[in-house]
């Protein structure tokens, strides 16, 4: 007999093959702590089962089926919700999906304003998880493959927004012009009687105050049928209060010709107009990590060319098949993952690998879909496609990066909850002491005194607090090269307590070049790199053009070349001003009998350093070597330097060798490393530091470092690199300087800073403002401007930021 606080749910089993299958999923569900039944039917390959859910839940069914090596067959679902503010929206959501049967895991992300839930297609569809989206009080729409819904919504929002601002400015500005009429100084100001007549005000301030004011109080109900509180609350009452104050007065003065100057109708209106001024910046701030995914997809080749029965023919990239030879020439994107049967090439993998030097492949070597074949005719057989490659994988792991909760709390909303029944409880408390006790019967100047309260408490400066600091910070940032995609980002950065740099184009340049030259007596050094640098021009090797490019450098002019052989594996062969050359390997030297003894020390310690050494003889004799590298920065030392004073951890990460790895890391001051990670492990690396409680900032410049960009706490891309890294981070440095490191960090604690101050001033002001309203030494229209000033006060200490010099912080 099942408990009367039980529920059921029905759940689609794979893997079971016969009756004793079924069983044992039964008997193991029988057993598990808060089950009360469970029924498993094999043809139907379905469980049914019973369970109080204040002991067990769905997840932890699910968990036991796979425990006892079965599965449950589950789907997923991404959705766009539309009409969050706050941190605290994020997690009613995510409260309500979890709650809502059939649903194994909810997440929702307020930054991308998306959810992402795990759900039993036995017992709900898509549809209705967006239905109590909508009943939450939010809007939800699922997105298509593509995510053009998503976008769409986004920049449909925009322009609302806009649309609001503009409307509501209008409106007030003329409000305004009559707000001066409050002050005896400014009498000299000329300002047209009609806009001193109170139905004109009302007029004005009411489209204001229903028509755009509309979604705080939508907000509102929203909140307080929630039982919660946020910032909608707060404006809705703030508002209301001023505006339905002026309305009374209004209507009392009908049929008298006094004078009114205490209307607020421009406190409520202008109100409103800033907030969705906020509002609106906020929209715009959101990022933009859904790009990423269009740009790794725009990476894979279009088509492909295939060879099926001996017939050469051009296909779409979805219909190569495992088997499939696929033709690649030179220049052409490799279609898909695949072995060499026939052809030799240097590949271009710096999109998956991040290093700039290509890759000599022959046959037996694989190779990665997307990657760029420089030189020479591939024939490749397909032994990955479409979801199985590489870049699918990397693909796969920044969606599900971007698809995890990000933890955004903001001050305001943790203080909105409890200051806002406060305000409310005082405010009522205020009227009843003076209608009762203090001017008995007089409801008039009761109700003064509860507008005042209400009004001196308005949430004017609350919420102009953050995103003025924001929008003054990250404009100051940016005229320094720094770009925080959003406000979450710039108050994330400041927790950061670990850095890891990606060694390829982050801490180097990301692009080789000649490095080193040692010579023996055979000839001198502007002889061998003049031999050398005619030689290699003929070869497209990027190595080679790193040579030549050096020798151009140098001013050494290019000799004519009369013979050039490519010998592959070894190196090549040339004939220049009537002498023959050979650059390669040791493997040409031996082969050519030349004797290297001497040379093996030097060359040993240039690969020691991560450079990649060359052997030059000239007429058969030895004459010397020549080193190709990737090299340091200028700023990379200085940038570590500043990182540590800081009191940060700063870790390298790269997928060259560790040696290499290690050379480089010396060189700029960095004791931790870790080499050899491939693409996904990198992602995986920054998800080990953070669960050992440090808040991560990944920097890197490739494709391959958008997972772990987008895995960290904080991903930061340098502007020089691949635009995918720089969509899939929060904060982009477009100048290529690791300075740039050390300067948002600095940037993001100045702005938390002053967020502060702000938040201080404005909740100690209405701390201090409300006692003096209730005591009745403060009128609504002094409230009203003491409010306006408490907002111009805030304004002016965000502008400080704007006086930042990051240079000067960089010398001292």
């Amino acid at each position: 007999m099942s408990n009367s606080k039980s529920v059921a749910t029905s759940l689609q089993i794979t893997g079971m093959t016969c009756a004793a299958c079924s069983n044992r999923v039964e008997k193991g569900l029988t057993k598990l702590d808060g089950v009360t039944e469970a029924n498993v039917n094999l043809a139907l390959e379905k469980a049914t089962v019973q369970f109080d859910p204040s002991k067990t839940n769905l997840e932890s069914i699910q968990e036991k089926i796979e425990q006892l090596g079965y599965g449950v067959s589950l789907e997923k679902v991404d959705i766009a919700i539309t009409g969050m503010t706050c941190a605290a929206c994020a997690t009613r959501i995510e409260k309500g999906l979890n709650k809502l049967s059939g649903v194994t895991k909810a997440t929702v992300n307020l930054a991308l304003e998306s959810g992402t839930v795990e759900f039993n297609p036995a017992e709900l569809n898509p549809r209705e998880i967006v239905e109590r989206i909508e009943k939450l009080g939010y809007g939800g729409t699922i997105k298509n493959d593509d995510n053009h819904s998503v976008e769409d919504v986004r920049n449909q929002e925009i322009e609302k927004q806009k649309g609001k601002f503009v409307f509501s400015l209008i409106l007030s500005l003329p409000l305004v012009w009559a707000m001066v009429s409050h002050f005896e100084f400014t009498s000299f100001i000329y300002l047209p009687e009609m806009l001193m007549n109170p139905w004109v005000q009302m007029a004005l301030a009411t489209p204001v105050q229903f028509i755009i004011g509309k979604q705080f109080y939508v907000g509102s109900y929203k909140a307080l049928r929630n039982k919660s509180a946020n910032m909608d609350v707060l404006v809705a009452l703030g508002t209301s209060a001023a505006y339905f104050y002026s309305v009374y007065l209004s209507v009392e003065s009908i049929g008298t010709n006094t004078h009114l100057v205490e209307l607020y109708f421009e406190t409520s209106a202008i109100l409103i107009t800033f907030i969705i001024l906020g509002k609106l910046f906020e929209v715009i701030s959101k990022g933009r990590s859904s790009e990423a995914i269009k740009k790794l997809m725009g990476l894979q080749a279009k088509s492909a060319t295939v060879e099926r029965n001996g017939i050469e023919q051009e296909i779409a990239l979805e219909d190569v098949v495992v088997g499939d030879i696929v033709l690649v020439k030179p220049g052409e994107k490799v279609p898909v993952d695949g072995e060499i049967i026939e052809g030799r090439s240097a590949i271009d993998e710096s999109m998956i690998t991040g290093e700039s030097v290509p890759v000599d492949k022959e046959i037996g070597d694989s190779v990665i879909g997307a990657t760029v074949n420089r030189n020479g005719f591939l024939k490749v057989e397909a032994t990955k496609v479409g979801r199985d490659t590489a870049l699918a994988q990397i693909i796969k792991v920044v969606e599900d990066a971007q698809g995890s909760k990000a933890p955004i709390q903001r001050m305001t909303d943790k203080v909105s909850g409890v200051f806002v029944p406060i305000v409310v409880v005082f405010a009522i408390f205020s009227f009843f002491v003076w209608y009762l006790f203090v001017t008995p019967g007089d409801f008039g100047g009761a109700l003064e005194k509860l507008i005042a309260v209400l009004v001196i408490a308005c949430p004017c400066a609350l919420g102009l607090a953050t995103p003025t600091s924001i929008m003054a910070g990250s404009g100051r940032s940016a005229e320094f090269g720094i770009l925080f995609k959003g406000g979450e980002h710039l108050e994330m950065t400041h927790r950061i307590s670990t850095v890891i740099l990606d060694k390829t184009g982050t801490v180097t340049n990301g692009e080789p070049i000649l490095t080193d030259i040692i010579v023996t007596d055979v000839v001198n050094e502007d002889e061998l790199l003049q031999l050398v640098g005619s030689a290699e021009k003929q070869s497209e090797h990027p190595l080679a053009q790193a040579i030549v490019s050096g020798v151009k450098n140098r001013n050494i002019p290019i000799l004519d070349v009369t013979v050039f052989e490519a010998i592959p594996g070894y190196g090549i062969r040339a004939k220049v001003n009537g002498k023959e050359v050979l650059v390669g390997t040791r493997k040409l030297m031996i082969q050519e009998q030349i004797s290297i003894l001497d040379a093996e020390t030097s060359m040993v310690q240039l690969e020691r350093e991560g450079k990649t050494a060359m052997l030059v003889a000239v007429d058969q004799n030895f004459a010397g070597m020549i080193a190709v590298a990737d090299t340091i920065k200028a700023t990379s030392k200085q940038a570590v330097e500043r990182l540590k004073t800081m009191g940060l951890e700063v870790v390298m990460i790269t997928g060259d060798n560790e040696r290499t790895a290690k050379a480089i890391a010396r060189e700029v001051g960095i004791e931790n490393v870790i080499a050899e990670v491939l693409p996904e492990g990198k992602a995986a690396e920054v998800k080990k530091l953070q669960e050992s409680g440090k808040k991560v900032a990944m920097v890197g410049d490739g494709i391959n470092d958008a997972p772990a960009l987008a895995t960290a706490d904080i991903g930061i891309a340098i502007g020089t690199g691949a635009d995918v890294a720089i969509e899939a981070a929060d904060v982009t440095l477009i100048r290529g300087d690791l300075n740039g490191i050390a300067d948002a960090i600095y940037m993001s604690k100045r702005t938390i800073q002053n967020i502060k101050q702000n938040l201080f001033w404005a909740f100690g002001y209405n701390t201090m403002g409300i006692p003096i309203a209730a005591l009745g030494f403060l009128a609504p229209w002094l409230a009203g401007a003491a409010m306006a000033f408490s907002s111009v006060s805030v304004v002016l200490n965000a502008l400080r930021l704007q006086k930042v010099n990051l240079n000067k912080e960089r010398t001292e």
